[in-house]
């Protein structure tokens, strides 16, 4: 039976099932960073959340009472559930009125590591969020002793409302390492003044800057809610198996993750088991989850350090056999620039280009652009193509986690051929901070129409200059990495400037989903679609599905 229809069945008997229920409020809330304090919104009186810890097998039963003076919602990412339960207003349901309790009920069809935020009026970014560890019904692939979530999230002195408003009046109004005069000598002395008078200049022609890695700048970034100099700290034994379940909560912000002097073994990508793999490093994208295995032998504290994709700041927290210790925090590294090669470009297959087409990066003017020849076209590294300014090496040399590293457990899946393919061309304009697909916004888009039963295949084309988490609602995205039945299978795939990525989709869950890319701000302006999946078992239906 597929997933969705074991979600059916149990909800057809609700008693099959050992039944739990759990309260949640959704509260104005304090949030202190330790550099800052400001007002925000969370679960429970706190931000984050609770983790809410369920057992694969349970039907569970949510109450949340919405304590504040505006609509609300929970959706729970990653889970796979009926969609009436998705908690995503004007798709799944109206949301959740200030003073009303709306009851979630659905069966636990899965088992890892998830987390649960508001989808309601950019309350996410303003600390509405938490976690979610699900303990499977089966003993897990791997060992440990010791069990901890590590939720990351990029913690704004602005409310997300006025964040939204100065990138729409001003899209660089937070990108505070943007290239200086001595940077142009610098890289003249070095590559010779043409050569560095025409690069300046095409980034001029397309209004956008070799900085624009992260659009926001300026947070300080949590480990459960603590920064860095507060040092959220799990304790251990020496010879103890350390589980670390990374979350990445950001609203905008992607992390590279590693704890001087120790290997991380990969086990679950995004709730699903994978192969282990040993790595030095890893880059977690906005709303993926990483579970790792650790294992410290000496008496000492080591340092979990994340820094931003971007280089502007750092999350810290410790690991440490007693309580008050501390390990040396390292340097961030030197800040990523982009380059011509993000879009497959090169200065010498630029003579003569009239750049003042690309104005605004209006990525309408794009659509003649064979992106087959583009650099990195259809390898499905998470992050960056060859040449790439992004390009992340792990420190000291070690191992960078790729996502050609990740490969499946067990097959979730028959392996099949897809029976359509759906090319999404992930566009923006930058200038104007416009983001859509296929150059089209939400407001003005028709839905993704989708047969039940049928094996889509997406296309993701990533036109613009920043790097894309794509969120598929209520059901798994199988990332092709060219391993066939052995893709793993993930509920964000992230697409890196200038590549093609492709997953395919089992359509097994009736209703009505949200898709979109995960960066709030991006979504908020346009970055985001309604999937509508006809057919299926009429249990799981609603006659209002249009």
């Amino acid at each position: 039976m597929a997933l969705q229809g074991v979600v059916v069945a149990a909800l057809l008997s609700p008693f099959a099932v050992q039944a739990n229920t759990y309260e949640l409020t959704v509260d104005r809330v304090t949030i202190d960073t330790g550099a800052f304090q400001r007002a925000g919104i969370g679960y429970n009186g706190a931000s984050p959340g609770p983790v809410l810890r369920f057992t694969e097998g349970e039907e569970v039963t949510i109450n949340v009472t919405n304590n504040l003076n505006i609509d609300t919602s929970v959706h729970w990412h990653g889970l796979i559930l009926p969609y009436q339960m998705d908690g995503v207003p004007t798709i799944s349901y109206t949301g959740i009125a200030p003073g009303e309790t709306f009851t979630y009920r659905f069966p636990i069809v899965q088992a890892g590591t998830y987390w649960f935020h508001s989808h309601s009026s950019m309350q996410e970014p303003d600390g509405a969020y938490g976690a979610i560890v699900i303990e499977p019904k089966d003993r897990e692939p791997f060992r440990y002793d010791r069990d901890y979530v590590v939720q990351l999230t990029d913690a704004h002195p602005h409310a997300a409302a006025r964040i939204m408003r100065n990138l729409k009046s001003m899209p660089d109004y937070y990108n505070r390492q943007q290239q200086t005069v001595g940077e142009f000598f610098s890289d003249a002395e070095r590559n010779g003044l043409a050569a560095t008078v025409a690069d300046r200049q095409a980034w001029g022609d397309m209004r956008m800057m070799p900085t624009d890695v992260e659009d926001l700048q300026g947070f300080t970034p949590l480990i459960n809610g603590k920064g860095p100099d507060q040092n959220w700290t799990g304790l251990f034994k020496p010879g103890e198996r350390v589980r670390l379940r990374f979350i990445n909560s950001s609203a905008m912000t992607y992390f590279d993750i590693r704890i001087p002097g120790l290997d991380m073994t990969v086990v679950q990508a995004d709730g699903n088991n994978v192969r282990p793999v040993k790595v030095d490093e890893f880059r977690i994208a906005v709303a993926e989850t990483y579970d790792v295995i650790v294992r410290p032998t000496e008496d000492q504290a080591y340092t979990i350090f994340a820094e931003s994709m971007g280089r502007t700041a750092y999350a810290r927290g410790t690991l440490a056999p007693r309580e008050g210790m501390a390990a040396a925090v390292p340097d961030m590294r030197e800040r990523p620039l982009l380059t011509m090669a993000d879009m497959g470009m090169s200065h010498e297959g630029m003579a003569g280009m009239d750049h003042s087409n690309m104005a605004g990066m209006d990525h309408s003017k794009m659509t003649g652009m064979d992106h087959s020849k583009m650099t990195g076209t259809a390898k499905p590294d998470p992050f960056y193509a060859p040449g790439s300014g992004l390009a992340p090496v792990a420190a000291e040399g070690g191992k960078f986690l790729s996502y050609d590293d990740l490969k499946a457990q067990k097959p979730l899946y028959p392996h099949r051929d897809s029976t359509r393919e759906i090319v999404i061309r992930i566009t923006g304009n930058m200038e104007r901070y416009i983001w859509s697909l296929n150059d089209v916004k939400y407001e003005d888009a028709e839905p993704i129409r989708l047969q039940y039963g049928e094996r889509v295949r997406f296309k993701f084309v990533n036109e613009t200059m920043m790097t894309h988490p794509m969120h598929l609602h209520g059901m798994w995205s199988i990332l092709d990495t060219g391993a066939g039945k052995w893709n793993p299978v993930k509920h964000v795939v992230s697409v890196s400037p200038g590549t093609t990525v492709y997953m395919e989709t089992e359509v097994d869950a009736p209703g009505q989903w949200a898709f979109h890319c995960h960066l709030a701000y991006h979504a908020a302006a346009g970055m985001f679609r309604k999937v509508i999946v006809e057919g299926g078992p009429k249990a799981a239906r609603l006659d209002t599905v249009r």
